[in-house]
């Protein structure tokens, strides 16, 4: 099938997420990336001289926020998108692995989210949280795997001229 058909094929069968809702994940996944990478600065590299030892930032607490408020809307984006996107999007082989890593991932994340803050501090929390931060951070590339090669037919089929229609794949 090539890219024009298969993304004729996607639209008509509902896997494409509109403008908003990509606009909204991307946004979200940004936003939580970041303020994830940034807690990990702050908490581990740029601690502050208290009174008597090192203490934490001040901002580190309010990546955490942005991070969990982020993660909030990214759970929250997930059930849009498996129901509008991954359902569907399965049939296909393009970039099925890529988006099956994310599942995957993203439900780990949610899972090893929940048990940072809800478990005991110790040996296990402390694994569960570095498992968490590195699997965050490694989702930025099936994420890029993903996406870019839709994005970049988007982009170069906004160049098209009258009457003719953009490649998207």
């Amino acid at each position: 099938m090539n890219s024009a058909k298969s993304a004729h094929h996607a639209h008509a069968h509902g896997s494409r997420l509109t403008r908003a809702q990509r606009m909204a994940t991307y946004v979200a996944f940004t936003l939580a990336w970041l303020s994830g990478a940034m807690w990990l600065l702050f908490h581990y590299f740029l601690r502050v001289q208290g009174e008597f030892a090192l203490a934490p930032h001040p901002l580190e607490n309010w990546w955490l926020r942005l991070h969990g408020l982020c993660a909030f809307a990214l759970i929250w984006l997930g059930g849009v998108i498996w129901a509008l996107h991954v359902r569907h999007g399965l049939r296909w082989p393009q970039r099925r692995r890529s988006g099956i890593a994310i599942t995957l991932v993203f439900f780990v994340l949610a899972a090893t989210g929940y048990l940072i803050y809800y478990a005991d501090d110790g040996t296990t929390r402390d694994a569960i949280v570095v498992l968490h931060w590195a699997l965050g951070l490694s989702l930025l590339l099936p994420v890029a795997l993903h996406t870019l090669p839709t994005a970049a037919a988007r982009w170069r089929g906004s160049a098209a001229g009258p009457g003719e229609s953009p490649r998207v794949s």
